[in-house]
């Protein structure tokens, strides 16, 4: 079978109502407070993934489970409008799309999250045929798939065994357990892809180095985004750095996930990490420019232009 898909996404497609601006916190006792704008926008990690691999010039599918309601038909549109494969996005006329609300304030957000349909994907409602079209295979939201982490391990170890390749983007644990089955997965995931806070946490370790370091002893590459400090990663016992890319930000809803799209697009490329972690880093800096994790995306020549300008 041919390999026509250079990513195959499997995670979460939920849409993101992030409010933004004014008085963003909110209180009880019926207190009403007012904030400057709201925007119903792709969401879940996988999905934002996906849109910005395919800005950047990827042939990338999604697996996900959406609802058969408005929010369910909502994502499916907007991500074939972006150019994303949605033929192996399973309905499920029994569950309601997942959807999360965004606090969005100028230094931090909080999430609230109704999940949904977020954790129905399994191994039985993936396609077979997609995994074997992929030349990469990309987890989102570990901890948020319960139905499909059991089967991860078989899963990269086929994509691994015909010479394919796989990452992992772990998210917050809302159990804050830090592991069901991350650890052993990492053996057979090719980029792990963590920001500090969820690395430290995982690696059972406060400093962010120790923690890279123990995590690059399981996966090959480990890719760290650490906010306004900028990003490092860690291959066979060497650190590379990035310094944050310098942009007027809006929002930051979905710039991990538009970071793990410039890396894996630098990657897939047979780029260096070091030159892959500077696209991620321009990458994920650039989405922050408007609201919602999809809508200031680079194209390719975007992030290069901003990557030589910076390097200039």
């Amino acid at each position: 079978m041919a390999v026509d898909l250079d990513l195959l996404v499997l995670g979460d497609a939920n849409p993101d109502l992030v409010l933004h601006g004014g008085d963003v916190v909110p209180a009880f006792g019926q207190a009403e407070h007012l904030v400057d704008d709201a925007r119903l926008a792709i969401g879940g990690s996988g999905a934002i993934l996906a849109c910005g691999a395919a800005k950047l010039g990827l042939r990338v599918a999604i697996a996900a489970v959406v609802g058969e309601d408005l929010f369910g038909r909502f994502m499916r549109d907007c991500l074939a409008d972006l150019g994303v494969d949605v033929g192996g996005v399973h309905i499920d006329p029994e569950t309601p799309t997942g959807v999360t609300v965004v606090l969005s304030g100028p230094d931090d957000r909080a999430i609230l999250t109704v999940p949904g349909t977020i954790a129905g994907l399994s191994i039985g409602r993936i396609d077979p045929t997609q995994l074997e079209r992929a030349r990469h295979v990309h987890v989102s939201s570990y901890f948020l798939q319960a139905a499909l982490t059991a089967s991860l391990p078989d899963v990269f170890g086929a994509v691994r065994a015909r010479g394919g390749t796989t990452s992992v983007d772990p998210n917050w644990d809302p159990n804050e357990r830090w592991d069901g089955g991350l650890l052993d997965l990492l053996a057979l995931t090719d980029v792990f892809l963590p920001n500090a806070m969820e690395a430290t946490r995982i690696a059972h370790t406060s400093d962010l180095d120790a923690a890279a370091r123990s995590l690059a002893e399981r996966a090959g590459v480990v890719a760290i985004k650490n906010g306004d400090r900028g990003a490092l990663a860690m291959q066979g016992g060497v650190t590379h750095r990035e310094e944050p890319a310098p942009v007027a930000l809006v929002d930051a809803t979905g710039a991990g996930d538009s970071f793990d799209a410039g890396f894996l697009a630098a990657w897939l490329d047979g780029g260096p990490v070091e030159r892959a972690l500077a696209l991620a880093n321009v990458c994920g800096a650039l989405s922050t420019r408007a609201i919602g994790g999809t809508g200031a995306q680079p194209t390719m020549d975007e992030a290069m232009a901003s990557l030589e300008g910076s390097a200039a």
